[in-house]
């Protein structure tokens, strides 16, 4: 599939959306790591494939190259109903500003919903995330784990499968990494 801005820009998108292959988990975390201050993004994606809860992964490759990934993994409400964590995205700092995060999160929603995923939580930009339809997870009666405020977002992929009111999401316990 191809990188096109969710936004429905008219930048310039480069490169293809695909399944993560074996051969790419060493640029996928080579890129984690040239995005983040520390490696513990990248740490939590092996650590999310060795537990088997790599649910959803994508990457954006430029001729072979690996220059954009996103990740989907397992949460779960306090009233045992379980959805999606997307976290974390990454795109390398030469590609930025090209649509490419956009268009692997439109991608990845776009697998969620087609594997008859319910619904789906984001730690982020409320500016940036509502662009896909997330909204303030409070306003759902939907809490998170590590004090996020209006960042922690949900969006509801099936309609009336939200866990409205249940309280506390958590996320898997490889996100411990991130400390």
């Amino acid at each position: 599939m191809s990188a096109t801005p969710a936004d429905g820009s008219q930048q310039r998108v480069f490169g293809s959306i695909r399944p993560e292959r074996p051969s790419d988990v060493d640029a996928i975390r080579l890129t984690h790591e040239a995005c983040f201050p520390t490696t513990g993004e990248a740490r939590l994606v092996d650590l999310l494939r060795e537990a088997g809860h790599l649910t959803v992964s994508l990457v954006t490759d430029v001729g072979g190259r690996v220059i954009g990934h996103v990740a989907f993994s397992p949460v779960t409400s306090a009233s045992g109903l379980d959805g999606l964590g997307l976290a974390p995205i990454a795109v390398l700092e030469p590609y930025r500003g090209r649509g490419i995060a956009g268009a692997l999160i439109e991608a990845g929603l776009s697998v969620c919903r087609s594997e008859g995923r319910d619904w789906v939580v984001v730690l982020g930009d409320p500016g940036y995330y509502s662009r896909f339809g997330f909204r303030l997870a409070s306003d759902a009666g939907l809490l998170d784990e590590y004090g996020g405020g209006a960042a922690f977002q949900v969006l509801e992929l099936v309609s009336g499968s939200l866990p409205e009111g249940t309280g506390l999401v958590r996320y898997g316990p490889e996100f411990g990494v991130l400390g």
